[in-house]
C-alpha cells in the first residue's frame, strides 16, 4: 500500500470543496490520458446492442471533458477508435462514425465556449469524406483556446505514430536537412500526433484490462497508470477523482530514488510554496498558450 506524504514543510495544497475524495489542487495531474474500453461489455450486460454502449460511452466522455475543464487540468487525450478496430463488422464502424458525427454536431458550441482546443491524432486517411470536413471545421472553429487541449486519438496507433516520426527524421536526413548527430528526444516528440502537449501524468483504463493497447507507447515511459474495473459508460466525475486521488499518493521517482526527491523538495521548499511531494513545480497555475 502507498503512503500520501505531504508537501514540504508539513502542508498540503488547497483542496476542492465538495468533493468527493479530497484531490490536492497544488498536485494535479496536468495531462490525463485515458483508454476507454468496456462500451461492448456495457452494452451485453444489459442484452442491448454493441452501438448502445457507444452511445453511453459518448456521455462519459462529456462528463470527462467538463470534468477536466472544472479541475483545469489543461491537457486530456482520450482512445476513441484504433487501427485495428477498422477490422470490426461493417455495421459497427458505420455507427461508430455517426456517432463522431454527432459528437462533433452536439458539443463543438460547448468546447468552443468553454476554451477547449481539439486536436485528432491517428492516421484519417481512411476516414469518410464528411467527417474530415466536421473534423477540420471543428480544429479551425477551437484553434485559438487555450484552457484545455482534447486529444482525440482516432485511426491511431502508437507503433505507426512511432514509424512516422521516424520516416520523417530518414527523410530530413537523407535530404541534407538535418544532421544524426542533432537527433534526440526532443526533436523526436515534437514529430509525434501528441505535440506540443506533454507526456501523460495519469493514464487511466476502464473495464480491469492490463494492458495499453498500442497506446501512446513513446509518451508513456513514466506515466502513473490505473485501472478500474469500472466499464467505461459507468465511468463518472467520483470514478475520475478516485484515479486522480490514486495518483496523489504514488511517489513519482523517474528513476530517482527516495532520498534524492526527498532533497530536491527541501531544496525547493523555500522557493515553490505549492512544489509537489516529488520536489518538481506545483501545478496550480495557470496552464501556458498551447501551441500549435
Amino acid at each position: 500500500m502507498r503512503i500520501r506524504r505531504p508537501l514540504p514543510g508539513g502542508r498540503r495544497g488547497d483542496t476542492f470543496p465538495g468533493m468527493s475524495v479530497q484531490l490536492d489542487k497544488s498536485r494535479l495531474p496536468q495531462h490525463i490520458a485515458v483508454i476507454m474500453d468496456g462500451n461492448g461489455r456495457w452494452a451485453a450486460k444489459r442484452r442491448l446492442g454493441r452501438l448502445r454502449g457507444h452511445r453511453q460511452g459518448i456521455q462519459a466522455v462529456k462528463a470527462l471533458v467538463r470534468s477536466c475543464r472544472e479541475l483545469k487540468i489543461p491537457y486530456l487525450t482520450i482512445f476513441a477508435f484504433s487501427t485495428e478496430n477498422w477490422g470490426r463488422p461493417e455495421d459497427e464502424i458505420d455507427g461508430l462514425m455517426g456517432l463522431m458525427r454527432q459528437y462533433i454536431r452536439s458539443e463543438l458550441r460547448e468546447i468552443r465556449d468553454n476554451g477547449v482546443r481539439l486536436k485528432i491524432a491517428g492516421d484519417l486517411s481512411r476516414m469518410p469524406a464528411d467527417v474530415l470536413e466536421q473534423i477540420d471545421y471543428a480544429l479551425e472553429q477551437t484553434a485559438h483556446n487555450t484552457d484545455l487541449l482534447l486529444t482525440i486519438c482516432l485511426s491511431y496507433s502508437g507503433r505507426q505514430e512511432i514509424l512516422r516520426a521516424a520516416r520523417q527524421i530518414a527523410q530530413q536526413a537523407k535530404d541534407g536537412e538535418l544532421d544524426p548527430e542533432q537527433i534526440d528526444e526532443q526533436l523526436f516528440a515534437s514529430l509525434l500526433y501528441t505535440h506540443p502537449a506533454p507526456d501523460p501524468d495519469l493514464l487511466i483504463r476502464t473495464s480491469g484490462e492490463m494492458r495499453i493497447s498500442n497506446f501512446l507507447l513513446w509518451q508513456l515511459a513514466y506515466t502513473e497508470i490505473y485501472v478500474t474495473d469500472t466499464l467505461w459508460p459507468d465511468f463518472d466525475k467520483d470514478e475520475l477523482q478516485r484515479a486522480i486521488s490514486v495518483y496523489q499518493e504514488r511517489e513519482r521517482r523517474m528513476g530517482l530514488t527516495g532520498e534524492q526527491l526527498a532533497r530536491a523538495a527541501q531544496s525547493t521548499a523555500g522557493e515553490s510554496p505549492e512544489g509537489h511531494e516529488d520536489g518538481t513545480p506545483g501545478a496550480s497555475g495557470e496552464p501556458g498558450p498551447v501551441g500549435s
